[in-house]
């Protein structure tokens, strides 16, 4: 997969070609980086305000730069899933089918677990926004599992389309009946699951502390 531009960049495109002033570029480059940390923190639905107070700017230097909050955060979006999708093309090129996959599932649900907004574009919150770049994720799921099916490391029942579930249903709360998950329960609940995929099924050994 060729290296997909940046959100910085999509944003500072300019249709005559100018070339934008550095100190457009920094604002635009602060603005970014303020609406990935809210995404993470609080979702799709941050607002235009508190991505210009992150940012350390006014709301009228925010539209003076970007037309839109929906703009900038599809923006934002789509960029965090283009390192996904390229973290799937480096498993796919791993000599290592289980390896690579195993290692792509990994990047997937720390970035699930750790990103609101991810979790909801990823379960369609952004509309037809994100169709092709969800669409090539989607397509980057169905090589990664039948390379391992043909390899005869991942079990033949499993469909391509049940292992994205799969690693969802790994990324949702921090607690439950009282419990509290610890920092690693998404990689030991990962080991669990992917020791359930594989052929032969050995076991893994679980990372860091059962949940208190």
């Amino acid at each position: 997969m060729d290296t997909p531009m940046s959100a910085v960049d999509r944003l500072l495109i300019d249709p005559t070609g100018r070339q934008p002033r550095a100190d457009a570029r920094r604002n635009v480059e602060r603005l970014v980086t303020a609406a990935r940390m809210a995404i993470a923190e609080t979702g799709v639905d941050a607002s235009a305000h508190e991505i210009a107070a992150r940012a350390g700017v006014g709301v009228g230097t925010f539209y003076r730069r970007i037309p839109s909050r929906e703009t900038l955060l599809l923006s934002v979006l789509d960029e965090v899933l283009g390192e996904i999708i390229q973290a799937a093309d480096r498993a796919l090129a791993h000599p290592d089918p289980w390896q690579g996959l195993s290692e792509f599932a990994a990047a997937y649900v720390g970035l699930r677990s750790e990103s609101c907004g991810i979790g909801e574009a990823l379960g369609g919150a952004c509309g037809e926004g994100l169709d092709a770049t969800l669409a090539a994720l989607r397509e980057r799921f169905r090589l990664l599992v039948e390379r391992t099916q043909e390899a005869g490391v991942m079990r033949s029942d499993v469909a391509w389309q049940d292992v994205p579930f799969l690693l969802a249903s790994i990324a949702t709360g921090r607690n439950t009946l009282g419990l509290r998950a610890t920092e690693d329960q998404w990689r030991r609940t990962l080991g669990v699951l992917l020791d359930g995929l594989r052929t032969p099924a050995p076991t893994t050994t679980l990372p860091g502390q059962a949940p208190c």
